[in-house]
């Protein structure tokens, strides 16, 4: 999957400075450019089009796999793909549902990534993609990128742009390694 063309057009004329870290996985580099643009350019639809764009790599990640290996655990915290997801779920609940737009039922969203063995897979992945769709009501709700949150972190105030941000690099940190360690299925 590519980027809309909006989300590419809003990065490539007005980069200002980029940055790239990243970390070694067995025999693998695993790197990520953060790149900050000028945010007059930067859109809202744009930057959740890079939201989005990790959501569907996330998604793409458990494509073919059964229960068994969807609950894996291949390193040593509960991490799992499932619960991934389910922390995922968790996490959009409350940076979006709670932080950005105050809705106190998900003040004390779940982050935890272990999924109980009564809950079906097909039930966390649909939970998920449920939240994905609350989460994007809520971004698009709230407009622009300077909006401030109904909710502070740290006792700072924060804005749309900073939650989404912190939501993309959330997304995007565990799901590549974990199925890479399943069955060498890497990339998006």
């Amino acid at each position: 999957m590519r980027l809309p063309n909006d989300a590419s057009r809003a990065l490539t004329p007005d980069i200002e400075a980029s940055h790239t870290c990243g970390f070694t996985s067995g025999e693998r580099r695993i790197s990520i450019t953060i790149v900050r643009a000028r945010a007059r350019k930067l859109t809202t639809k744009a930057t959740l089009a890079f939201l989005s764009f990790s959501r569907f790599c996330v998604l793409k990640k458990l494509e073919g796999l059964d229960e068994e290996k969807l609950r894996r655990r291949l390193v040593m915290s509960d991490t799992t793909l499932l619960g991934l997801v389910q922390h995922l779920t968790g996490a959009e609940r409350y940076w979006f549902g709670d932080t950005v737009a105050g809705t106190p039922r998900y003040a004390d969203a779940s982050i935890g990534m272990t999924v109980a063995e009564d809950q079906p897979a097909e039930r966390v992945i649909a939970d998920y993609r449920t939240t994905i769709g609350d989460s994007d009501v809520y971004v698009r709700a709230a407009g622009d990128l300077d909006f401030r949150t109904a909710q502070s972190v740290n006792e700072e105030p924060r804005t749309l742009r900073w939650a989404l941000a912190h939501m993309t690099c959330e997304t995007t940190r565990h799901a590549d390694i974990l199925r890479g360690l399943i069955d060498g299925v890497t990339g998006h």
